[in-house]
């Protein structure tokens, strides 16, 4: 059998740039056929949704919300829901899995880390990085910068930048092999009518830990270019 699974996607609650809602995206993806979701929302350090003024527990609730709400209506349809983020260092993005709100919650000043605390803290319990997107060309991307000591795998599908018509894909594939990275896809989908993609496993996976063992190991999936 196969699972397919959405690796990287946003919600109208967490995201600025969200068009549809958790539940929304849930359902959405339940009908494309999906096993499974992993919502990344725009951290507060990018495009995220929660006024940056707030307390932070008010904030990580907040933010968190998108989330909750997909994984509600995951539970009821049956379709599995897990948690992830998308950070921002100067337009530069990376995909953290692993994670929860309580480990949010608990450490207030991950604002302050560079990219290199950023790595560190996170793999020491437990999480995973990805470079999203690592060579996409935007307004908001002043330069293109790469850290290949400091995540654990690449993106090296994003049917995001499918519609930009540049080799923004085949140089991540392309850096992703001369450094033997990981490789994950994701559509980056900002809305219930975005283009899917993804990835498909060979197994279900019962937890983010469970799709954690499989990147790093480089095996038991393959990329899902887009439906």
């Amino acid at each position: 059998m196969e699972y397919k699974y959405e690796t990287h996607m946003h919600t109208s609650e967490g995201s600025a740039c969200g068009a549809s809602s958790g539940a929304e995206q849930a359902e959405a993806y339940y009908n494309a056929g999906y096993a499974g979701i992993i919502i990344t929302d725009h951290f507060f350090n990018g495009n995220c949704a929660v006024d940056r003024n707030l307390p932070w527990k008010e904030r990580v609730e907040l933010f968190c919300r998108g989330y909750e709400n997909a994984k509600k209506r995951g539970d009821e349809l049956g379709i599995d829901v897990f948690f992830g983020w998308e950070d921002n260092y100067d337009a530069t993005e990376f995909l953290v899995y692993g994670l929860d709100k309580e480990w949010l919650l608990a450490h207030d000043d991950i604002l302050s880390w560079d990219v290199k605390e950023h790595y560190e803290r996170i793999a020491a319990d437990g999480g995973m990085v990805i470079h999203a997107h690592p060579f996409r060309e935007a307004p908001y991307i002043k330069e293109i910068r790469l850290f290949p000591d400091y995540v654990d795998g690449v993106e090296v599908f994003n049917v995001g930048n499918e519609r930009l018509g540049k080799t923004f894909n085949p140089d991540a594939y392309k850096y992703a092999k001369e450094h033997d990275f990981p490789m994950t896809g994701g559509s980056d989908s900002h809305h219930i009518n975005s283009p899917k993609g993804g990835m498909i496993f060979d197994h279900k996976l019962n937890s983010i830990e469970d799709y954690i063992k499989a990147v790093k190991a480089h095996e038991g999936y393959v990329i899902s270019v887009r439906d």
